[in-house]
This record gives structure tokens, sequence and C-alpha cells, in this order.
């Protein structure tokens, strides 16, 4: 984690005093990347007897699948009714265009029926997203992959590492790229920091597509199926597997240079009962061009 943020940190440096000259040798102004706090808000509630995955799959996931872990033992029944209430930090620099890097911390509370556990940190992530390929105009779509490695905390039995990819295509309809369609993949493979418990790959394909207003509200719907392997803990069932639907809906407030100001995630995933979640993404900047 220590490595994590001072790599963030000397990236924030050295762009920060990046500057270009002009043709007659004069200093131009700096050349700063996007740099800003991607605060994200979640209330999410979680059905009996399974984990908190779905589209996007964060830190959030990651926290009650160590609450899983460290209390599937001790549960006769089984994994109870959850309720969460997290909150990410990831510190993101947009490197280029193409290319933004972050890595942060994340908090949580739950309620498993016997009322609302303290705020505490979580777990920690690192990650990247990166344009392969941009459309431009082009009969090609946009390729885009994003990365995020995520360990929960404290480092103890039982804690996990995430691995979540995500590939998806975006295929512009118009030269402005205000309106679009959407295909992707995402894969989450989980390791449990014990030889009695272990969790199952969780797979999503989906397809979907946006529009953005002449105000710059822009909305995005994406209709998936979600495959999960299940989970176990000493040779007994904690999640089941299942193949359900999963539908998630976005709607974010860009500036004229495509920067997301404000947006609100709707997510319904069935496992196989349905689970919901909520998402309030307020960035905070520090340099925001």
């Amino acid at each position: 984690m220590r490595a994590a943020a001072m790599g963030l940190l000397c990236l924030t440096i050295s762009a920060g005093t990046a500057f270009a000259a002009d043709d007659d040798g004069a200093p131009a102004k700096p050349d700063v990347p996007n740099i800003y706090l991607d605060l994200r808000t979640t209330y999410a509630t979680i059905p009996a007897g399974t984990l908190g995955l779905g589209l996007g799959n964060t830190s959030l996931s990651a926290a009650f699948e160590a609450l899983a872990a460290r209390r599937g033992a001790t549960l006769p029944n089984g994994l109870p009714a959850a309720k969460s209430i997290a909150v990410d930090l990831p510190l993101t620099v947009d490197v280029s265009e193409r290319v933004s890097l972050y890595g942060g911390v994340s908090g949580s509370t739950t309620d498993i029926g016997g009322g609302w556990s303290a705020l505490d940190i979580t777990s920690w992530n690192i990650g990247v997203q990166a344009d392969l390929y941009q459309q431009n105009g082009g009969r090609i779509p946009t390729i885009t992959l994003q990365s995020t490695l995520t360990q929960s905390v404290p480092n103890e039995p039982g804690m996990t590492n995430s691995f979540n990819n995500i590939l998806e295509f975006d295929y512009a309809l118009d030269e402005d790229e205000t309106r679009g369609w959407l295909a992707g993949l995402q894969y989450t493979t989980t390791t449990i920091a014990s030889p009695l418990a272990s969790i199952r790959p969780n797979t999503i394909l989906y397809v979907g597509g946006y529009y953005q207003w002449p105000s710059n509200w822009k909305f995005t719907g994406r209709l998936g199926m979600q495959s999960f392997g299940g989970a176990q803990l000493a040779g007994r069932t904690l999640a089941e597997p299942f193949t359900q639907p999963i539908l998630r809906l976005d709607l974010d407030r860009m500036d004229d240079n495509d920067n997301r100001l404000f947006g609100i995630t709707a997510q319904i995933a069935w496992m196989p009962k349905p689970s919901y979640q909520v998402t309030l993404r307020t960035p905070l900047y520090a340099v925001r061009n």
C-alpha cells in the first residue's frame, strides 16, 4: 500500500513540474493531469447466503467477502442477510486522455441483524484504466481495460485478495461520442488467506448504451448475466453458485471536457434473490482541466 501511494505521489509531483515551451523558447502553462479524489459512497443490501458482487466490482465486495470468511464458521445457519454503507477514497490521476491511475482505501459499516458496526477501514486498492484503442470516428470501437487489485484489512487469517478486470467495447454513433453502444466482460478472482476457505471466480457478460444531452447530463445502461461459482469454508457452502441477470443504470453530470462532476448509480443483481446497490460519486478535484 505504501508503494502504491508513493508511486502516485511521485507521479503527481513529476506531472506538476512538467512544462512545455513555445517556438520562442518561453515557458508555457504547466501540463498538469487531472488529479482528484474519486469519492464514492455506496449503500447495498445483500440477501442471505450470498456475497456482494456485481458490475464495477469494487472494494465493497472485498469487505463483504472478508466478513463472510471471518464469520462463516460461527454462523450455524450460513450467511445472514446484510446491509452495508461503504466509502471508497481512491486518489486518481488522469495521466493522459487514455490512461488513468488510482489507489486508495475504503471503509465500511455493516448491519447483519444486530445493529450497525463501527465504520472502519476494510480494504485498500490500486488500479489502472487504459484505452487500448480509440475509435476516433472509425469503425472499430474504443477498447478499454480496467484492472483493480483489492486487499481486505486487517492482514489476518481470512483476509481476501481480489483481482477485477473489465474489458469494454464502446461504439460511438456520432463524432462527438454523445451516444453509442456498449459491450463488455468482467472477470473477478478472489483468494482467501486460509487453506479451508475458497471463493470461485465471478464472470459478467453485458451489453448496453449511453446518451449525453447538450446540457452534459449523461445516461448509461448496462444489462447482463452474472455467473458466480460459489464460496466454501471447511467443506461447508457459504454461498451457492448462480447464473442470474444483472442491471446497472448510471446518471452523470459532466463538464464540457467530459470530466465527471457528479454521478449516481443504481444496480440490481439477482443472486438469485435481488441485491440492491446505490452509489453516489462526488469527485473532489485538486486539478481539473
